[in-house]
């Protein structure tokens, strides 16, 4: 029996180390769809004290894995992009929402919006994968 969204994704996150690090808690999945949360930490900060562009990068890549693997089948990113639109200092709570955009048989393409608590946008993440023909098992 193929496992579903959810698992994949709780499968994905147990061997997801900086992810684990982070603090990602993940929210809800669903196929081709994820939201995830986590603190900004002060260790996270650069040299302005606000947050590194680096850790924004990977919690949305890490929005874009999971929903990009939830469909079953592993996928891979192939392209991606951030364009970051305000700063995030220590204490704030952010959230990414991965929504798939478009699919085919072997791409398939997510928009990943980056917001903070006050659900201001901080950043927009664009990703490309490539679905392989291996499938979650």
């Amino acid at each position: 029996m193929p496992k579903s969204a959810a698992e994949i994704v709780q499968e994905m996150y147990d061997h997801d180390l900086f992810s684990q690090w982070m603090g990602i808690k993940i929210i809800d999945v669903k196929e081709g769809y994820c939201r995830i949360t986590m603190s900004v930490r002060e260790e996270m900060t650069n040299g302005f004290k606000i947050l590194h562009g680096g850790v924004t990068y990977s919690f949305a890549d890490s929005a874009f894995a999971f929903a990009s693997n939830s469909r079953g089948r592993h996928a891979v990113s192939i392209e991606s992009s951030i364009s970051h639109t305000q700063s995030v200092r220590p204490g704030d709570i952010l959230y990414a929402e991965a929504i798939e955009k478009q699919l085919s048989h072997k791409l398939a393409i997510y928009y990943i919006a980056v917001t903070n608590e006050k659900e201001e946008e901080i950043a927009l993440f664009r990703g490309t994968v490539y679905r392989k023909s291996k499938e979650w098992d």
